[in-house]
């Protein structure tokens, strides 16, 4: 590339960074970053451990964010030096070139993360995938799904805990849920919300006919202990059984799986994957406060709409994403547009393309 042509390439991506500085509230961020840190530094600070761990979290949240900000200032002027000696020796030239890329990188990834401003979206989520229409064909594909997003979670650095995993009749998965903790978690899978279509020569057939098969994944945030849920203890059902899948040590010997029904909306919650019963107690009510906001949340918006006369579009549960692998392969996105006819790899873990594309819909369709 020509020092000309790089030149140009800088004074974009300075523009671009004094965007990021606007956007990212990048001053805001470091006072509050500050205020979190002084929090931290008072004696009484870990009296109140899940308090204590929620300010931690946000903090090391704001601090990734103000080293990526202070890393791609540091790659602009990098740059800028390469590009004053590039004159003298072309080695140079390249070296500015190749800085030039890894700031235009990070710069996406910057503005890719000023999409996710809801109060939750910077968290963790929980992720479950559920069989839909097909029967032994729908189990297969839920299993298929759920190990695609432990990939997926994998590569990108998150922890994966699953919280229940209940197996089908025969092959698959009859229900997964996994709790995802990372930086955007939840704000970047809520991307996956809904049905998911899958069309290939069905491994059960033995006449190798083509099936098509559903399955559905909910995301739900999970929440802190400062948010208000509607959940009276008194109106929840607890039965215990024994785990009927992978887990702890004391699995199909004590009963230390847990269901319970929510009586008031008939919300069912399973966990058994954790070791102990009080662990799974304490995850399942964990999921079931989640679900209780999502639905009170979904129940105001409904509301908002109805007086504002606006169209109700069910798109909870509506398809969203094709997967075929016969009678060709392709994946596509119904809402972006997204697609590829690389299917392994996105079985595999590679739906970054998806996950970005959709939120890339999102923002310009608002």
């Amino acid at each position: 590339m020509e020092p000309r042509e790089l030149q140009r390439g800088l004074e974009a991506a300075r523009g671009r960074l004094a965007d990021a500085h606007s956007f990212l509230h990048i001053d805001e961020k470091a006072a509050e970053l500050a205020a979190l840190d002084e929090r931290a530094a008072a004696p009484d600070f870990w009296n109140d451990a899940a308090a204590a761990q929620a300010v931690s979290k946000q903090a090391s949240n704001l601090r990734a964010t103000l080293a990526d900000y202070g890393r791609a200032t540091g790659l602009a002027d990098d740059a800028a030096a390469a590009l004053e000696l590039a004159s003298d020796d072309e080695a140079f030239a390249a070296e500015a070139e190749r800085t030039l890329g890894e700031l235009a990188a990070l710069l996406d990834a910057l503005e890719v993360e000023s999409w996710f401003s809801g109060e939750f979206d910077a968290g963790d989520a929980i992720l479950t995938v559920n069989p839909g229409q097909g029967g032994l064909e729908a189990q297969d594909w839920t299993e298929m799904l759920y190990q695609m997003y432990v990939h997926y979670a994998e590569d990108k650095g998150w922890k994966v805990t699953v919280l229940d995993l209940v197996p089908g009749e025969g092959i698959g998965l009859d229900r997964a849920t996994i709790q995802i903790e990372g930086r955007y978690a939840y704000g970047m899978l809520r991307s996956e919300i809904g049905i998911h279509r899958l069309v290939r020569i069905s491994p059960t057939d033995a006449k190798k006919r083509r099936q098509t098969t559903f399955a559905s994944v909910e995301v739900l945030p999970v929440l802190t202990d400062d948010i208000e849920v509607d959940l009276n203890p008194a109106d929840v059902r607890v039965d215990v059984y024994r785990s009927s899948g992978p887990g702890g040590q004391c699995v199909n010997t004590t009963d230390s799986a847990v269901r319970l029904t929510h009586e008031p909306t008939g919300i069912v919650v399973t966990c058994q994957n954790e070791k102990s019963q009080l662990q799974n107690k304490e995850a399942a009510f964990r999921v079931l406060r989640a679900k209780l906001y999502e639905l009170e949340e979904r129940k105001r918006q409904e509301e908002l709409d109805e007086l504002r006369g606006v169209r109700m579009d069910n798109s909870f549960g509506s398809q969203i994403r094709n997967y075929v692998l016969f009678p060709y392969q392709l994946v596509k996105d119904l809402r972006s547009g997204v697609e590829t006819g690389n299917v392994d790899a996105v079985l595999g873990g590679a739906l970054e393309p998806f996950i970005i594309g959709y939120h890339t819909w999102r923002v310009s369709s608002q």
